[in-house]
C-alpha cells in the first residue's frame, strides 16, 4: 500500500496538466472515439485523498476497481505480455505515440518517475501505439534521452479497444498489486512533482 500511497501523491503533486488538443485528431483515435460510449462521470475522491485536477482534466477513480485492461503488448525482444504478467506490482500504464505531441511532452518526466521509483513494487508501462514499432520507438528514446523506460510496443493498438473508453493519447491507466484499474489520467501531465503557480 505504501507504494499505491507513494505513486497517489506523486499524482497528486503533479504540476498542471497539459492541453489535451493534441492527438485526438489522429485517424487511429477518431474512429477508437466513434466506437466509445460517453465515459462515466469519475466517481468522487476516495476519503482522505486531495483531489488532483489538472488545467482540463482530473484524476478519475474508477468505480469498483474492475480488472485492468487484458490485451497483449511486446517488449524490444518481440515476447509477448500482458498487464498480468506484473500482478504484484503498482503499474502506471501510459498509451502513448511518437507522433502525439502532449505524449512527447510528456514521457521524459515519465522516465523521470521510472528512473525514481522504478523497481519491485512499482513501474511505469509506458505502451507506444506506434505502427512502426521499435523501428519508431527506440530512435525516439535515444534521441530524447529516455533510459530508465523499456520499450513497450502494441502496434496493432489492441491496447485502444481494451481500454475503452479513451478519449485519446496520452492516457494513464494506474493498476494496483492485484491488477485491477484504481483510475485514469487522460491527457499529458508532469510526473515530476513540480507545481505551477496560478
Amino acid at each position: 500500500m505504501a507504494i499505491l500511497r507513494r505513486t497517489a501523491t506523486v499524482i497528486l503533486a503533479a504540476a498542471c496538466m497539459l492541453a489535451l488538443s493534441g492527438c485526438g485528431d489522429d485517424g487511429a483515435n477518431r474512429a477508437a472515439d466513434t466506437a466509445t460510449t460517453a465515459p462515466k462521470p469519475a466517481i468522487p475522491t476516495p476519503a482522505g485523498l486531495p483531489e488532483f485536477k489538472g488545467e482540463s482534466r482530473s484524476f478519475a477513480y474508477t468505480e469498483g476497481r474492475p480488472a485492468a485492461p487484458a490485451f497483449t503488448f511486446k517488449d524490444a525482444d518481440g515476447k509477448d505480455l500482458t498487464l498480468a504478467d506484473r500482478k504484484g506490482k503498482v503499474l502506471l500504464v501510459n498509451l502513448w505515440a511518437t507522433w502525439c505531441a502532449p505524449c512527447v511532452k510528456e514521457m521524459p518526466s515519465l522516465d523521470r518517475l521510472q528512473a525514481e521509483l522504478g523497481g519491485a513494487d512499482f513501474e511505469v508501462v509506458a505502451i507506444s501505439l506506434d505502427r512502426g514499432g521499435l523501428t519508431e520507438v527506440k530512435p525516439f528514446f535515444d534521441a530524447n534521452g529516455i533510459k530508465a523506460l523499456a520499450p513497450y510496443l502494441d502496434p496493432q493498438m489492441t491496447a485502444m479497444k481494451a481500454a475503452q473508453p479513451l478519449p485519446g493519447l496520452p492516457t494513464s491507466i494506474l493498476v494496483d498489486r492485484e491488477g485491477r484499474e484504481v483510475g485514469r489520467l487522460p491527457g499529458a501531465a508532469d510526473w515530476s512533482g513540480r507545481r505551477r503557480r496560478r
